[in-house]
């Protein structure tokens, strides 16, 4: 029979698990295997660059807190696994990706992005995607278009009626 302390401790670690996936907009199961500590650091800070951070847990511990929270990943909890999190749906995406081009030991796993679990085809897709600043450019930039063709408009017309 295990210990009542350890037993609390595991506890404590499940609820900080669920905490962590409950607050997060995005979390990540990647494998970290062959990569250095001094990667392990860079990797580190730039997903806190992106708002985002990463912490290894036993997966049995990740199991327990995901199926508390009725979440289906047991088949990627296999092999070591990482647990990354943020509040941006695409940036911690973004970030692995970009670092598993230059570290190919980093492999993603799965991910859920706003509640809905996505595979490595899906992940890969979301990496694809632009960056929430570079989504609100574009749409300010349809915006400003759209203003200025009525605008264009509204000048033609006043110009017509002031020929009659």
């Amino acid at each position: 029979m295990a210990n009542k302390t350890i037993l609390e401790q595991k506890q404590k670690v499940i609820d900080e698990i669920k905490n962590r996936t409950e607050n997060a907009k995005t979390i990540v199961l990647f494998d970290y295997r062959g990569i250095t500590d001094s990667e392990a650091k860079e990797l580190r800070v730039k997903l806190r660059e992106s708002g985002s951070d990463y912490k290894v847990y036993k997966n049995t511990l990740m199991a327990r807190a995901f199926d508390d929270l009725g979440l289906d990943l047991k088949d990627s909890l296999t092999g070591p696994s990482a647990f990354a999190f943020g509040e941006d749906q695409v940036a911690p995406i973004k970030v692995l990706s970009d670092f598993a081009k230059d570290h190919p030991a980093l492999v993603l796993k799965v991910g859920i992005v706003d509640g809905e679990k996505a595979d490595q085809a899906k992940l890969a897709e979301y990496a694809k995607l632009p960056s929430r600043e570079g989504l609100l450019t574009m749409l300010a930039g349809g915006m400003i278009g759209l203003v200025r063709d009525l605008s264009i408009c509204l000048d033609l017309y006043s110009q017509q009626k002031e020929e009659k």
